[in-house]
């Protein structure tokens, strides 16, 4: 962008009074001011002396050091008194022994021990760890605890019962009001109760099915007699527990047969009643016997068909042969003793007229009387053949009578079972209840032997077994002497020192608005001056940072007879752009006056806005050294150096040091301005443009910068030289808007920098 701005006067760098004056800028910025009642007097300023350096607000460790070293004695003395009182403690209080004894829970029953029906099988429970947790408390519970206490004396023991050896005036104070029990209030029984729980602690190992039971007593013999105890009474208990579940179970069980006994009976009598009356009589093969008698029917039924149709089928095949003159060769006629004889002799017939023709000739009387006894047997062949046909028929026709026999008899069978069908239905209910009844039975019996057999065996299976026993220990487990002492010694010395370094940083964090008005006045020179004191409303700002109201009351003073029209203006200008809202996100200051002015206008018109906004200023003219001056960080990278990749974006934005502002340089000195023209100079603004609310461009005289970094979806802010003639700013302005701004707001004057030590200044009341 090469714009041929019209410039008057000479550039000064005047750091000093360009920070003044910006100092300046942000009380006026930050104020409003109300002068309600103006006095003037005539005071004598405080001698100068040397300026007290500006505090940051961070916290000085050098000063809580010296805190800690000053206040020794409150760290020292508590934590030896803590020394001592807890050794004291220590020692007084009477020691405990602690023993332990181990019980695993396996489950397993003795396969011995069980009944002959159920050794062929082996069975172990399913323990998870909740059964294993409740085993723990079952271990823990009062009827256990009661036989403890009562084997091994417990009630008979100072220990377990304060009452035997006198309650001390102090406890009888704390339950006087309301801090412990009374034990004059509690039964023999429950103060006995809660020592013994007090010293006992059963618990499951993790990921096992180990039972560890631990008890304390003052006596180590007792601790160890004690422990070993509650293991002997937990697995009596289950012994106990099992027999008496066997006997419940025999007890419920010998009622309960009796009574099925019964029912069994009553149901096979209404059965076997019920059959005789229906005569529905069981045969072989568990069948009534009309069913067997309809089967038996049926099957002569059928033989008797078959047969008549074999000897109708034989009879017809025996007079198809008669009638076709061939041979008889059925096996009921070959298979006859006449018909064999009649054919042997057929056979010899025919030998010897076969032999009497070799000789004879057919006419010789010989001959023919052969062949007249050849044709004779013939005839009897067939006529024999012919009977036994007939004698076929015969056996068709009787098998035909048999069948229409039986058909009429098995029918009048169906006709009995279907009246029969009903009372067949209400006998099978009966056989089942009967059943059922008796099913019940025989299981109930078998389970009540099972019980009666767990019964009479003397010991019973329990689910544990003890894997280790108590012993007498000779190291007290309580308490604790070196955990105690050191713990305690520790905590006080925490505790003391934590007092002292926060009563420190109180102080340190403590307003400190009327020491700083002292080192204010102090930078005045020494000569009689009006002061002019007016009540000063101060804006409350909810998101104003701690830190910019520490530096708050650093601003320094301003002149009295300065004039605020500048101000006014920006602070104008600030409001309109703050209602245009994100068509004012970008806005672009430049101009013709001096770099530092450009640079003033840019921060006051920034700090309007940022506070109720987020607003960051981007220097890109670099001809001032004010960024830099206000910055927190004045030797912060900026912009060429991001564009080099040597920083990034977390380490170029800074803060104001008098607001909420942010900033960014445009590079350390010296850098080479050729990186402001890099396309990626506007990729970094548009990412600034999604992070802030405002973000203004201190573009100076814009002579070498890119036109589209500019202009692209901006506003302009002229800052003109106050010798620029009227005519040379609208032209300005009209050369702005060809090159796209979307609007151009030209000021009617620079905010210059004023020296603070030639005017009276304005303090705020």
């Amino acid at each position: 962008m090469r714009l041929a701005f019209w410039r008057a006067g000479k550039d000064k760098a005047v750091v000093e009074r360009a920070v003044s004056k910006s100092k300046a800028e942000a009380r006026v910025a930050d104020t409003k001011v109300t002068e309600t009642a103006p006095k003037v007097e005539a005071k004598p300023a405080p001698v100068a002396a040397k300026q007290a350096p500006v505090e940051s607000g961070d916290i000085d460790l050098h000063a809580l050091g010296g805190a800690l070293a000053r206040k020794r004695g409150w760290i020292v003395v508590p934590t030896v008194l803590a020394l001592v009182a807890s050794v004291a403690a220590v020692n007084l209080v009477t020691p405990r022994y602690k023993s332990e004894s181990r019980i695993l829970i396996d489950g397993r029953e003795n396969v011995f021990l069980r009944p002959s029906s159920d050794r062929s099988t082996e069975e172990r429970q399913a323990l998870d760890p909740e059964a294993v947790t409740s085993q723990v408390q079952l271990v823990l519970s009062r009827d256990l605890a009661r036989e403890i206490i009562k084997k091994n004396k417990l009630s008979e023991r100072p220990e377990f019962d304060p009452v035997l050896q006198g309650i001390s005036p102090l406890k009888s104070l704390a339950a006087l009001v309301g801090i412990g029990r009374d034990p004059f209030s509690m039964t023999p029984e429950e103060r006995v109760l809660d020592a013994y729980y007090d010293r006992l602690q059963a618990y499951a190992v993790d990921k096992s099915r180990v039972i560890v039971v631990e008890f304390q007593s003052a006596d180590p013999e007792l601790a160890a007699r004690v422990a070993n105890s509650i293991a002997d009474g937990y697995l009596v208990l289950q012994q106990n527990a099992r027999q008496d579940q066997a006997r419940n179970a025999s007890q419920w069980l010998s009622g309960e047969i009796e009574n099925l006994r019964k029912k069994v009976s009553d149901a096979e009598a209404k059965v076997e009643d019920f059959r005789s009356k229906s005569s529905l009589f069981i045969g072989t093969n568990n069948t009534t016997l009309s069913n067997q008698q309809m089967g038996e029917v049926n099957t002569q039924l059928n033989n008797a068909r078959s047969m008549k149709a074999d000897a109708e089928s034989r009879a017809r095949l025996i007079r198809e042969m008669l009638q076709g003159g061939k041979p008889i060769e059925a096996s009921e006629v070959v298979n006859s003793e006449l018909m064999r004889r009649l054919s042997e002799q057929r056979v010899t017939l025919r030998a010897q007229l076969a032999e009497q023709s070799s000789t004879l000739l057919g006419n010789h009387p010989r001959i023919k009387e052969l062949k007249a006894q050849l044709g004779d047997l013939d005839n009897q062949i067939r006529d024999e053949a012919a009977k036994i046909s007939r004698s076929l028929e015969n056996d068709a026709r009787i098998a035909s009578g048999r069948v229409d026999g039986l058909t009429a008899s098995l029918d009048q069978l169906k006709k009995q079972a279907t009246s029969t069908n009903g009372q067949d239905v209400q006998l099978r209910a009966l056989e089942r209840e009967a059943k059922a009844q008796r099913d019940l039975l025989e299981t109930y019996l078998g389970k009540y032997r099972e019980a009666s057999t767990r019964e009479s065996i003397d010991t019973a299976p329990a689910e544990g077994r003890i894997i280790s026993r108590a012993i007498v220990s000779n190291t007290p487990a309580y308490p604790k002497k070196l955990p105690i002492v050191l713990i305690a010694t520790i905590a006080t010395l925490l505790l003391s020192s934590g007092v002292v370094v926060t009563g420190e940083l109180l102080r340190q964090t403590a307003p400190r608005a009327v020491a700083v008005f002292t080192q204010a006045q102090t930078q005045a020179p020494v000569r009689q001056e009006p002061v002019v004191q007016p009540v000063v409303q101060p804006v409350v700002e909810p998101m104003l940072d701690p830190v910019v109201e520490d530096l708050a009351p650093l601003q320094p003073e301003m002149t009295a007879d300065a004039d605020v029209s500048e101000f006014a203006e920006i602070e104008h200008l600030a409001d309109s752009l703050r209602a245009a809202g994100p068509a004012a996100k970008k806005v672009t200051v430049l101009g013709t006056a001096a770099g530092e002015a450009i640079t003033l206008s840019t921060l006051t018109l920034a700090r309007h806005l940022a506070r109720d906004a987020r607003v960051v200023v981007v220097d890109l003219a670099a001809s001032s050294p004010t960024i830099a001056a206000v910055s927190v960080d004045a030797s912060a990278p900026g912009l060429a150096e991001l564009m080099q990749g040597e920083a990034s974006f977390a380490q170029i934005i800074t803060r104001d040091k008098l607001s909420r502002l942010h900033l960014v340089m445009a590079g350390r000195p010296g850098f080479d301005r050729s990186l402001l023209q890099s396309p990626r100079v506007t990729l970094a603004i548009d990412a600034l443009l999604r992070a802030y609310d405002h973000v203004l461009v201190d573009a100076g005289s814009a002579s070498d910068l890119p036109a589209e970094l500019l202009t692209a979806h901006a506003r302009a802010v002229v800052v003109p030289d106050a010798s620029m003639a009227a005519d040379a700013r609208t032209l300005m302005c009209e050369q702005l808007r060809a090159v796209g701004f979307s609007e151009v707001t030209m000021l009617s004057r620079p905010v210059q920098p004023s020296n603070a030590a030639e005017a009276p200044r304005v303090v705020a009341a």
